[in-house]
């Protein structure tokens, strides 16, 4: 591969991984404030999601949660998943307060990190 392509490649790849970003920014905040503020069956699903694009190795994911929502929510949760391949930020640096509220939405959801031994 020439220096050129690797150069288009590598530009080609820094732009998609931007617009992934940018369209789960908004995807993030819309499941966020979901769980924040939803009691639905489906929204239990969403709080374990965003506790897994938390924090993976605590809270693993189950991919079949996917099928268990809306079609709406199930595209929010893929665009996310796009982002986190690209990997420029974690999710919960695209919301405002993102720390603090996914902290929250964990306690109120009874989603707890396992005691140290």
């Amino acid at each position: 591969m020439s220096f050129a392509e690797i150069d288009r490649q590598e530009r080609e790849w820094a732009d998609r991984a931007r617009k992934a970003q940018a369209a789960a920014a908004q995807a993030y905040e819309r499941l966020l404030s979901l769980a924040e503020n939803g009691d639905s069956g489906q929204v239990r699903s969403v709080a374990y999601f965003i506790a897994a694009t938390f924090d993976g190795q605590t809270f693993p994911l189950d991919l079949f949660e996917l099928r268990t929502v809306d079609v709406s929510i199930g595209d929010d949760m893929l665009c996310c998943l796009d982002a986190l391949r690209w990997g420029k930020a974690d999710l919960y640096k695209l919301v405002p307060d993102g720390h603090a509220r996914i902290l929250k939405m964990c306690e109120t959801w009874g989603i707890k990190w396992p005691e140290s031994a």
